[in-house]
């Protein structure tokens, strides 16, 4: 629970009353009142505020927010302010400023501004988080510490050379194994002294579209910069827990957020909170999984929704309304996927600067007779309602999809085969089968225990570190099953080539060598053919694939399809392989939907895995549990009234509050929440 004084879902969002006057503060709490808000995410963007020079703090205003907010009942998500660096210490020290990838030097502005590599940021921002913390640490008002905010970026700047520089001894001991593991007698990079590397830019190695000449170096980079940005979360993260060790800490993520490797961040949160803002034609199963991943960051463990907007956005190409129901629909998502909070940008919205226009749920009209406000005045009497009903439910699965910040850079900034071949996109693919039909998918990390888990999905595992190879191995070999696919077991965790033929390590587990991988373009396409049938694979079926397509040899593996096809027409197309008690399947190239429905659901269905419910196209199912109940959500996603069967089971219906049993009628953008004890 993240809050034991509010045991319910916490409802509320961004609150930046710094930037009106005190008389509105006051309307603001009436207005928190009608909606149902209980938590505001407070001074964010505060620092220059809270601290005018290097020596003076004003607390004075915040001391009056963090008291109003108490006596109204509102609980505050208290920011250490420490975002973006305030004017004086940009043009005190220039040292917090970063540098762009082409050498230029930063000037005071924008966000995500400072060097994380700066002592002087470090310095200041630790002892920020210090004062807040020993300020209001026992406010009746503090609910959570939120450090910092949407952590990103990168910088190039000589003090950030410096740190890549010890940052490569502790991880590699010698000048000699950093050779080795970057391949520098390439090109002639051999380094003969640590103040020789230079980092990676578009001024050495960088060439655009995320590529690079040298992979290792290039990697190492996006390693070294995401544990910088850490180490300044650490550091803040250290000086509130010294002060509040039982007060929860966390920093908002975003999701499927390219720059920055979760799965590293989230050992260091108590709980993981993103931002979840999907464009108008972002696809539904993408927000779903993207909910799915934040969930396993912490091994299932229940997530706070920190922003998303009550409406409109700002930043896109086309800032859509969102439709009516729609806010309420999207908010229920996060919960069926592991939300304990459903949470805001804003609650006021901002009259100046590039914010202005992004929603909110007091819009600038400025009181409660706007349909945004309704809408959100309906939810959060809804969530006072479930009370702690779901609050620490857990979301079981028995298929897992295996997902690397490390193999993401590798696969996209490698020189080659394609520049079509996107991690995410191919990660997407198998994820939407399943979520087509309904069947939980937990996305894990490297480090996650395998034991729970039938099926493990691994697409597109080009970088096998040490470990996992065997780590695999085990979890068939005891009876799991395993499915990975083309552009696997390519290299090591540096980036090299593994020698002796593809998939590498993994050979012996999928029984196959691959001699070559063609790289097919967007134009071009092959088909698999079925040479034998396998669930709704039926023989002599035949499907569209594209991409990338292995050249591979059986060593063992049966061949249930082959290429269609060019040249290597016969050649396998998928595999399985026995191994112990279990089956490694090899896919040897980019499937069409109708085929990766078809293999998935039919390798769930032989290993007992069922649809949670069997619904039509545009109704996502899925299910948290909690002490023996069972509270499944039905939400349609649909512009129309959808029937859905429920069978001969008796369902409570937690929202509208009776019992919905056999063909019921779910309206659109309508929301189920069933519990599977009749009252």
């Amino acid at each position: 629970m993240i809050h034991s004084k509010l045991p319910k879902i916490f409802y509320g969002g961004d609150y930046n009353p710094d930037q009106w006057p005190k008389e509105i503060w006051d309307e603001d709490m009436r207005l928190f009142k009608l909606a149902g808000i209980d938590v505001a995410t407070v001074a964010v963007f505060s620092w220059a505020l809270l601290q005018p020079d290097e020596v003076t703090y004003d607390f004075g205003w915040l001391d009056e927010v963090m008291d109003k907010l108490a006596q109204n009942g509102v609980y505050a998500c208290l920011a250490t302010s420490t975002a973006a660096v305030p004017a004086w210490m940009a043009k005190r020290y220039p040292d917090v400023l970063r540098v762009t990838s082409d050498g230029k030097k930063r000037k005071f502005g924008g966000r995500h501004n400072f060097c994380p590599s700066s002592p002087t940021y470090r310095h200041f921002s630790r002892l920020m988080a210090r004062k807040m913390a020993e300020r209001y640490g026992h406010h009746p008002a503090l609910a959570v510490w939120h450090v910092n905010n949407e952590y990103g970026g990168s910088c190039y700047c000589e003090q950030c050379e410096k740190a890549f520089r010890v940052w490569l001894k502790k991880r590699y001991g010698t000048l000699e194994a950093v050779n080795k593991a970057w391949n520098t007698r390439f090109w002639g990079h051999t380094f003969h002294d640590w103040d020789e590397i230079v980092l990676p830019s578009v001024l050495t190695e960088q060439l655009g579209d995320g590529k690079t000449t040298f992979q290792g170096i290039s990697l190492d980079y996006n390693r070294f910069n995401s544990d910088a940005l850490l180490e300044c979360y650490r550091a803040e993260y250290e000086e509130l827990k010294a002060v509040t060790p039982d007060i929860k800490v966390t920093t908002n993520l975003m999701g499927t957020f390219k720059t920055l490797d979760y799965f590293k961040w989230a050992k260091s949160m108590d709980i993981v909170s993103w931002d979840n803002y999907p464009r108008y034609d972002t696809p539904v199963s993408v927000t779903a999984m993207r909910h799915d991943l934040m969930r396993g960051l912490k091994n299932g463990d229940p997530f706070m929704l920190m922003e998303q907007t009550p409406s409109q956005q700002n930043w896109q190409a086309y800032n859509s309304l969102k439709r009516p129901g729609v806010m309420r629909l999207w908010s229920y998502q996060a919960v069926a996927r592991g939300a304990d909070t459903v949470m805001f940008f804003q609650l006021r919205r901002s009259i100046g600067a590039c914010e202005k226009y992004h929603g909110a749920v007091i819009e600038h009209a400025g009181h409660e007779h706007t349909r945004v406000f309704r809408e959100c005045a309906q939810l959060g009497e809804e969530l006072q309602r479930l009370g702690d009903t779901l609050l620490d439910s857990r979301i079981e699965s028995k298929v897992a999809i295996l997902f690397d910040w490390d193999n993401w850079w590798a696969v996209e900034m490698s020189s080659g085969p394609s520049k079509e071949l996107k991690y995410l996109d191919e990660l997407s693919k198998y994820y939407k089968a399943l979520f087509d039909r309904n069947i939980q998918v937990d996305l894990i990390g490297e480090d996650t225990p395998l034991d729970s888990y039938k099926i493990v999905l691994a697409p597109l595992l080009y970088m096998v570190k040490p470990g996992i190879a065997g780590k695999l191995e085990q979890f068939v070999r005891q009876g799991g099953k395993l499915v990975t696919t083309f552009f696997s077991g390519i290299v090591n965790e540096n980036d090299l080539v593994t020698l002796g033929g593809y998939p590498g390590e993994l050979r012996s587990l999928l029984g196959l060598w691959a001699e070559e991988i063609d790289a097919l373009p967007p134009e071009a396409s092959n088909s698999i053919v079925m040479e034998a049938s396998y669930g709704e694979l039926g023989a002599g079926s035949s499907y569209s694939c594209r991409l990338l397509c292995d050249l591979i040899h059986a060593e063992g593996a049966e061949v249930l399809a082959v290429y269609g096809s060019d040249f290597y027409q016969g050649m396998p197309a998928l595999t399985r392989n026995r191994f112990g008690q279990g089956e490694a399947w090899y896919v040897a190239t980019s499937p069409d939907a109708e085929f990766m429905d078809h293999l998935l659901f039919s390798l769930c269905k032989e290993n007992g895995i069922e649809p949670l419910l069997v619904a039509p196209e545009g109704v996502e199912v899925t299910r948290r549990s909690k002490e023996g109940r069972q509270f499944t959500f039905v939400l349609n996603h649909n512009d129309r009234s959808t029937a859905i069967d429920l069978g001969e089971a008796v369902y409570w219906e937690l929202l509208e509050g009776k019992e919905h049993t056999g063909l019921s009628e779910l309206p659109s953008k309508g929301v189920w929440i069933l519990q599977n004890e009749a009252r």
